[in-house]
């Protein structure tokens, strides 16, 4: 099948590119930029010299569609919400990468984004995609709204505990921590080494994007009240670590707990719950589409600690970007995604 990808200048194409270079169901079809036409994808990436022969082409919705069996939409929030339609009454699929379709209500969305959102027939129409939490929705679908990279993280580390209704209300605080990457290529002054090295950096307090996305899915699941979520933006290029703590409501030991996300995740094949007293690091998921978790119980507080990480890159976009993909297409969803971390 063939597959376009538009944004392969970024950081999250790249991985999409790196990913479908060695895919044995899709073929990587075209290349599009709104700035860079003509030229070679090697002279914006020296490290993919003589592996691609494909130069960046213009977007043009209506022959992208006919040209593609499904466009990967790797671009900034507020463009996607424009493109994607267009793509989609064509009828090409469409894996997009971007916020514009996350949030089912407009309001939310340009509240959170401060920006116009998308047609409402497709905002509904666009199936918000984590394959652990509703996978049965996914195959089939033409447009898949690919989840953001911290609410990947945080709602794989809460399902076990929502879905058995554990947790106290209005308990939930994620303390999350990402690498530089996930700001994109664009440099601002938070992002420059002589900022950000040896640093530590809360950002976006209280009003990080993302979290409507995260409250929206666990309402879904079951839980209603409002979480805190704070980021932190760390010295280093890939790799999130959500540490989530959630009260108890009902007697449990670490044991229990332990027990819960080991069954949980028995079958999940990117899902890996580390052995008890076990707690991962965000290196140990680099270049990888795993999730990996590690749980405790204080019994003297009733609260559980809940460390979910992911190379915010792949788990956090292109990688399940493609599983999503496999997914809509009937292909076995690790197609393409069987490779190890990248240690050290």
């Amino acid at each position: 099948m063939k597959a376009g990808i538009v944004g392969a200048t970024g950081y999250g194409g790249a991985e999409l590119l790196r990913i479908l270079h060695s895919h044995p169901e899709f073929q990587i079809g075209a290349l599009y930029t709104s700035s860079q036409q003509g030229e070679a994808i090697q002279n914006h990436y020296p490290h993919l010299t003589e592996n691609f022969p494909q130069v960046l082409e213009e977007i043009n919705p209506v022959q992208m569609a006919k040209e593609m069996d499904v466009i990967f939409l790797a671009v900034p929030s507020g463009i996607a919400s424009k493109l994607a339609p267009q793509i989609l009454d064509e009828g090409c699929a469409v894996v997009d990468l971007s916020g514009d379709f996350r949030l089912k209500n407009s309001a939310d969305y340009e509240d959170w984004y401060h920006k116009k959102a998308g047609p409402e027939e497709w905002i509904e129409k666009a199936v918000y995609s984590l394959p652990e939490l509703n996978r049965a929705s996914i195959k089939g679908a033409r447009f898949i709204s690919n989840p953001g990279c911290y609410p990947t993280a945080t709602l794989l580390g809460l399902a076990p505990l929502i879905k058995e209704e554990l947790l106290v209300e209005g308990s939930i605080i994620v303390d999350a921590k990402s690498g530089v990457s996930g700001a994109g290529q664009s440099p601002s002054l938070s992002t420059i080494y002589s900022e950000l090295n040896e640093n530590l950096k809360i950002y976006k307090v209280n009003e990080h994007q993302h979290i409507p996305e995260i409250e929206q899915m666990l309402k879904i699941m079951g839980y209603s009240s409002p979480i805190t979520f704070q980021t932190h933006l760390v010295p280093m290029t890939r790799g999130i670590m959500a540490t989530i703590y959630g009260s108890i409501k009902t007697n449990i030991t670490e044991n229990d707990l332990w027990n819960l996300y080991a069954e949980y995740y028995r079958d999940e094949p990117f899902v890996r719950v580390r052995g008890k007293g076990n707690f991962p690091a965000t290196k140990e998921v680099a270049a990888s589409n795993y999730c990996d978790i590690g749980v405790a119980f204080d019994e003297r507080t009733k609260r559980a600690t809940i460390v979910s990480v992911i190379d915010n890159l792949m788990k956090g976009a292109a990688g399940q970007a493609i599983q999503n993909a496999n997914i809509m297409f009937g292909f076995d969803e690790t197609t393409g995604l069987n490779f190890s971390p990248v240690y050290p």
